[in-house]
Formats: C-alpha cells, structure tokens, sequence
C-alpha cells in the first residue's frame, strides 16, 4: 500500500486527429510511448450535496482541490484503487495519493472506517476529506488514455486522452465505462505534465501543428454538462 506525492505543472491542449497524428510522430525521436499502450482509467468524484468543491474550483481561485478514487479499468472487492487529493495553488498541481482496496477505500469514504493507512499522505487526505463534511460520489468519468515519457527528462511526460465519458447514474468503479461524451468526434485532449517549463523543442513542435493551449477540466466540463434542476437538487449519485 504505497503513497506519492507529485507536484508539477499540467497544461492541457485539445487535439482533432490531424494534429495528434502530427504531435505522436514528431515526438517519437525524443519520447517513448508507455509499453502497456493505452489503458483505461476510471474515475469517481466526491463532492458535498451542493457541489461545493467543484463550484469553488470554477471561480478560477488561487487554490482550490479535488478529492477523486481512481482505478485502471473496472475494479472490484480487493482490487487496488488509488485515493487522491489534488491540489492546485498559483498554476502548480500537487497530488497527495495512496493505494487501498477497493474495498476498503468505498468503506473509508463512506464514514464506516477511519483511514486504513498511517502516513502524512494519508493525514492530509483524511483532513480533508473530514473538512468537506458529507461527501459522496458526484461522477463517474473515464477515459482511455495514450501516456509517453521523455527519454531524458523523467519529470516531462504526454498524456493523451479520448473517449472521455461521465454519468452520474452508476458511481462505482466496478461500473463498466459508459456515458456522455465530453470531446467532439475525433477529439483528444492533450496534457503536457512537467515540473518546469515546456521545452523549446517541444514549443516548436506545438506552434508547428497550431496547437494551442486550453482551459479543460473534465470534472469541470461535467459537472456544467448536468442538467441545471439536477445541479440545483444538490443531489450526488450514490
């Protein structure tokens, strides 16, 4: 059951197919894709019944944070999931993560179990988690996604993200994916992960393609996606 903590800058860009194909050719001298290719990442947002976290994250503050569980495809019973608290502060993103069974991690959030695990990682999640009182599950959103790494810079990696669905319905994370789109067709949706500047070699390559930098938040983009009587309900599914 381990923990991690990431702290780095994430720029986002929406790509049609055109312009992916341009990006993943250009970069493969100088990247490598992940050897598992493309999996599937599941995803459930915790939220108050008035959506007070996502509402304040929207406001565009100079911090704001997410508490999210998270699993790669379907899981079920002991599978491991991961319980993240993502923070942003001043454009920098700082993720606090720990690994727990599903089991388990369902049990914690839903107030039948103190926290599993014993570390600051855990500490800090715990904190927040008590401080939005009465979470519950808010979304379900998954999507495929396509990572690759520099060969040199281990802390600059490229994510590519298609199939972004969300629904409300089944918020589990043994649910199978299913739901809305959030992207056009043929979209993907681009995050440049680094703990510093976007090398110039890689600028170069985006200006080439006329790829241009975005404000996307999926959670975001679902949430305003919801029917406005359901978001005034202050319902959250379950």
């Amino acid at each position: 059951m381990a923990g991690a903590i990431f702290e780095r800058h994430e720029i986002k860009f929406l790509l049609d197919t055109k312009q992916r194909r341009y990006l993943e050719n250009a970069i493969r001298g100088r990247m490598r894709p992940d050897e598992h290719g493309e999996s599937t990442i599941c995803n459930i947002y915790y939220d108050t019944p008035d959506y007070l976290m996502i509402r304040r994250s929207m406001e565009k503050p100079v911090y704001k944070e997410k508490i999210r569980m998270r699993s790669y495809g379907p899981a079920y019973g002991g599978d491991e999931v991961f319980l993240e608290l993502k923070k942003k502060y001043k454009g920098v993103v700082y993720k606090r993560r720990i690994s727990l069974p599903l089991d388990k991690a369902e049990a914690y959030m839903q107030g039948k179990i103190p926290m599993p695990l014993d570390s600051q990682i855990a500490r800090e999640i715990d904190w927040s988690c008590h401080y939005y009182s009465d979470l519950s599950p808010a979304a379900h959103i998954s999507y495929d996604r396509n990572a690759w790494f520099d060969r040199c810079d281990p802390e600059l990696r490229l994510t590519f993200d298609r199939n972004i669905l969300w629904q409300t319905e089944d918020c589990s994370l043994s649910a199978l994916p299913y739901g809305r789109s959030l992207l056009q067709a043929g979209e993907s949706l681009l995050e440049i992960k680094t703990a510093a500047s976007i090398p110039m070699w890689l600028v170069s390559v985006l200006d080439e393609a006329e790829i241009r930098q975005t404000s996307f938040s999926k959670y975001g983009s679902a949430y305003t996606a919801m029917p406005t009587d359901y978001r005034m309900r202050g319902v959250s599914c379950a």
